[in-house]
């Protein structure tokens, strides 16, 4: 798949073909999706931040990944608001949600940042739904088609974003809050006696600070990738599997503290 296919698929919806070759390796799959970029840039496109995905150790043996990934976010696929949301995933390619952790950065971290370096850089926290997909049939891939594929992303909603001073005082603390915090991920307008899927921040890298600390280093790492911007947002993860949904639906996910619940209906 050449740079200009990838992106012509990713806006057609249309899946790869069959017989399409695979990636070689991470290296390969990460200059094909950053070329990809550059095709995106050229058009008009503005990348507003970072997805994070197979964070959640617990979905590793399901899909045969066993190590994060990393995408761009765009001006053209994220949606923000306030709990109740919408997001249209006409041409998006066997779509599938995820709750997920995001943050907003105030200042690019400094360089050989820890934890307590990466807490000072980070502006706000979100609820967050990220639709991802897979242009491979069936969602069965290698680990590099998904880095070549944007990591899978498709769709982002924010929800109600918290200045993350409000939540803790520092990254210890916020770490604890994260990881012990929980999810319940319902579908349908009532709340059903059983939710499709439960999880908790600490399914993320043991929690959604760390997965970041992680994708930072990661980033810093791949020749050619771009660097984080004061105002990126990134998004970590989700705390459970990824399951499929379609046009009409609408998902829940009842977070505990210090998220708040967020809700969308996809058309």
């Amino acid at each position: 798949m050449t740079p200009d296919q990838l992106l012509a698929h990713d806006d057609s919806g249309q899946p790869w073909p069959v017989a399409a070759p695979a990636f070689a390796d991470a290296a390969a799959a990460y200059r094909a999706a950053l070329a990809a970029r550059a095709l995106r840039l050229a058009r008009g496109e503005r990348p507003v931040g970072f997805k994070i995905g197979f964070t959640n150790r617990t979905i590793w043996p399901r899909y045969q990944v066993f190590a994060p990934i990393w995408g761009t976010v765009w001006n053209t696929t994220v949606s923000y608001c306030e709990g109740d949301g919408l997001l249209r995933i006409g041409r998006t390619c066997q779509p599938r949600i995820e709750p997920e952790c995001v943050f907003g950065l105030r200042a690019a971290p400094a360089a050989g940042a820890d934890l307590a370096g990466l807490f000072d850089a980070i502006d706000w926290i979100a609820p967050g739904f990220e639709v991802v997909q897979s242009h491979r049939p069936d969602w069965t891939f290698a680990a590099p088609d998904t880095m070549a594929d944007n990591g899978l992303h498709a769709r982002l909603l924010v929800g109600p974003r918290r200045p993350v001073r409000d939540v803790a005082g520092d990254a210890a603390s916020l770490q604890a809050l994260l990881a012990g915090a929980t999810v319940t991920l319902h579908c349908g307008d009532g709340p059903p006696d059983t939710p499709v899927d439960r999880g908790r921040g600490a399914n993320v890298l043991d929690d959604p600070l760390r997965a970041l600390l992680h994708f930072v280093r990661e980033l810093r790492d791949c020749p050619g990738a771009p660097d984080l911007r004061a105002g990126d947002l990134i998004t970590t993860g989700t705390w459970t599997d990824a399951w499929p949904v379609r046009p009409g639906e609408r998902w829940q996910a009842h977070f505990s503290a210090p998220l708040s619940a967020l809700s969308v209906r996809f058309a």
